[in-house]
């Protein structure tokens, strides 16, 4: 690295450890090990910075029971924000619909019932009935829409997924893991905002029968605001519910518990373990300068580099004095360049450990320079180089 990128990496350093520290130097936590789990797998993960605190047989295939639902609910999510449907629109209710068993909201064939209220019906209720008939409605048939949801999957991460039905009724083949329901739990509370408070509603009625939710979390700890329940004799208890204490949201997920209770009792045992011993920390924002950057033979003899999204890590709590940084620059940035890019690398490490390694882009464009200037600054440049 030339002599001027090293100077701006050591300048970084400083700024970010004084962004981070204040006016005051905390000591960092003693963090025990993390709770023993009831289930058969599970996850704990912080959706902003992605990084898993607990986990237990996370990527282990799995029957999702109801869980499934949440890729039903997903999928008719992103039908509204798209405006292909809408709330308001009255959905036709089929003898399949009708007919299908479990858990039901109690539709009638024959009958029509708008998209709002199979959505509550499929996320309060968990209804079977409500989930084929948007499924339906959505996609012409379930085996239809079976097929977006894998291809949803696959666009989320959810590379050990596979859905076989809009319900989760058992079928052989239909299987997913805690960590992809994490990773859809994440899009459904980032992707659709609007449609997330569903997930927290205690009670929905409908054909004057009224069901509560079944996660009894949003009883017990009033920061919890979503998710799903799940339960078959061959899943066992399911459950993925998510929590915000002050900045911080976690997501928790638990597979193949003994009981409802076990379920909510395992889930909430990760949740406080989480909150009492991790924060959620931006450390910046897209777009903000970060450093600068020397340019040869371009117009301008510097230029602004930044990140292109938001950056957030989750650390210890107590731990943001010890979080070091480095910004890794070509050694040589020549013009034209262009916004977005790549100039180099961004690392955040706490205690050797990289929680961040994102592309240092271009935050401006900077055209060549005259002929003149680029002569110039290629004759400087060699000197430099031949002294570095």
């Amino acid at each position: 690295m030339a002599f001027n990128s090293v100077i701006r990496s050591f300048v970084f350093v400083l700024s970010l450890a004084l962004l981070l520290v204040g006016q005051a130097v905390a000591q960092s936590a003693l963090i025990p090990s993390p709770p023993q789990i009831a289930g058969s797998s599970w996850v704990l993960k912080d959706p902003l910075s992605g990084r898993v605190i607990m986990e237990h047989n996370s990527h282990e295939r799995l029957p999702p029971a109801s869980l499934t639902k949440m890729m039903t609910a997903y999928i008719v999510e992103r039908e509204l924000d798209e405006g292909r449907i809408s709330m308001t629109d009255m959905v036709p209710i089929s003898v399949k619909a009708w007919r299908t068993g479990g858990s039901r909201t109690f539709v009638r064939e024959g009958t029509q019932v708008s998209v709002e209220d199979l959505l509550k019906g499929v996320i309060i209720q968990s209804g079977n009935d409500a989930s084929v008939a948007l499924a339906e409605f959505v996609a012409g048939s379930e085996d239809a829409f079976v097929d977006i949801m894998n291809q949803q999957a696959r666009q989320l991460g959810m590379n050990n997924t596979n859905f076989e039905n809009a319900t989760g009724l058992p079928h052989p083949n239909q299987y997913s893991t805690a960590y992809d329901l994490a990773l859809l739990a994440k899009a459904i509370i980032e992707d659709y905002p609007e449609n997330y408070p569903l997930y927290a509603v205690k009670s929905f009625t409908y054909n004057n029968i009224r069901q509560p939710n079944r996660n009894s979390l949003l009883w017990r700890d009033e920061s919890v605001d979503g998710l799903k329940t799940g339960h078959t004799e061959e899943a066992g208890y399911c459950l993925v519910a998510s929590a915000k204490r002050d900045n911080t949201r976690l997501i928790a997920a638990v597979m193949g518990a003994s009981s409802a209770e076990v379920r909510a009792r395992e889930v909430q045992k990760m949740l406080n373990y989480g909150f009492r011993y991790y924060e959620t920390e931006r450390l910046f924002r897209a777009g903000q300068e970060l450093v600068d950057a020397k340019v040869w033979g371009g117009k301008s003899d510097q230029i602004s580099v930044g990140l292109a999204e938001d950056v957030f890590v989750m650390i210890p709590r107590g731990a943001r004095d010890k979080l070091e940084s480095t910004v890794d620059l070509d050694s040589v940035i020549k013009a034209p360049i262009k916004v977005g890019d790549e100039l180099g690398r961004i690392q955040v490490m706490l205690d050797g450990e990289v929680l961040v390694d994102e592309p240092a882009l271009a935050l401006t464009d900077v055209q060549q320079g005259s002929v003149f200037k680029r002569l110039w600054d290629a004759v400087k440049l060699f000197f430099v180089q031949l002294f570095n």
